[in-house]
């Protein structure tokens, strides 16, 4: 194991106050997207919307690193440039997403499993030498009335740990994303006591596969409500909660958490980052970040709109959206930014 190597690889993508971009959609997800916003879905639409996102000037004053899909790490600008070698000019640390989506799990009906793992550490491999050097594994669990199941996050966790380990032998640090959905009625506790069983067991599976917890990343769901459910919180509230459901799950050997925005609103995801930030900021033993994916590019997507004229006044949104996280890092966050 490269040990050195992977918490090299931390420690860049944590420096200062910035976060990741998690500009990793599947191709069916990115067009499903451009459809809703009037863009052709065709790959030399991606392409573009990947470059105005790439090329944003002074991205990485904000910006650690980017998680790339396997489309996309291996295109150009229109004049050839690798995005992967613009991110990095910027000091921006590349990274790959490598599962293969999810697939209804045999025996446990409503509950998903991801795929992925069979070829994985070829794959590493490539993504190690065309320069990634972290990447990402997403986990679904969704509550019902019935689920989750011990079944359901026993599996899903067993093969987040299996990547893990192959991700660290490959000189790659892992992103371990169990995300617990928004969707549902549930209210606040439920999505605490099933967030904090599902770290339990991601962690034991993880010390179970012999993973250096110095060199992985966590990057969970916030606590919230779920989104149809008729009590929502306030913002205090959930950032209390979900630092109070870290703090109960998530042993200080881990360097790092970078929260998924999960279908929040970008205000929103930002606001609960900056209270966590502002109750909590020197107290706690990782550091805490966002890692984004639609609460930053969204508002940009919407001004792109796939046309040129529009490129410069898409990336000003993105520089902005992606300052407004890096001041929510710092505790400095005000709603009033948004107007400015």
């Amino acid at each position: 194991m490269k040990t050195k190597e992977l918490i090299n690889t931390v420690s860049q993508l944590f420096a200062g106050d910035k976060g990741l971009l998690a500009m990793d959609e599947s191709t069916a997800t990115c067009n499903k997207r451009f459809e809703e916003a009037g863009i052709p879905q065709t790959i030399e639409y991606r392409r573009a919307y990947r470059e105005m996102i790439v090329t944003t000037p002074g991205f990485g004053k904000y910006i650690s690193g980017a998680i790339l899909y396997d489309e996309t790490i291996y295109q150009a600008t229109k004049d050839g440039k690798l995005f992967i070698d613009i991110l990095k000019e910027a000091g921006i640390v590349p990274g790959i997403k490598v599962d293969e989506g999810t697939m209804d799990l045999a025996g446990f009906p409503g509950e998903k499993i991801t795929m992925g793992l069979d070829g994985l550490k070829d794959r590493l491999a490539k993504y190690y030498e065309l320069g990634a050097r972290f990447a990402k594994w997403r986990a679904v669990i969704t509550i019902g009335s019935v689920i989750p199941t011990r079944g359901c996050i026993e599996a899903n966790m067993h093969a987040l740990a299996r990547y893990a380990a192959m991700c660290q032998e490959a000189g790659i640090v892992p992103i371990v994303e169990p995300e617990v959905l928004m969707d549902g009625a549930h209210n606040l506790k439920k999505c605490f006591d099933v967030t904090q069983k599902v770290q339990h067991v991601l962690f034991d599976q993880l010390f179970a596969q012999n993973v250096n917890l110095q060199g992985v990343i966590l990057k969970p769901n916030m606590v919230l409500p779920g989104s149809s459910s008729p009590k929502q919180a306030d913002i205090d509230t959930v950032a209390e909660a979900t630092v109070t459901c870290l703090l109960e799950s998530v042993p200080a050997a881990v360097p790092g958490i970078a929260f998924l925005s999960g279908g929040q609103s970008p205000e929103t995801a930002t606001a609960h980052l900056n209270a966590m930030h502002v109750k909590y900021r020197g107290k706690l033993p990782w550091a805490l970040t966002f890692s984004f994916a639609r609460a930053i590019q969204q508002p940009a997507l919407d001004v792109w709109k796939g046309k040129d004229e529009n490129v410069k006044a898409a990336q000003q949104l993105l520089l902005k959206r992606a300052s407004l996280d890096d001041a929510a890092r710092r505790g400095q966050y005000n709603p009033a930014m948004e107007k400015e």
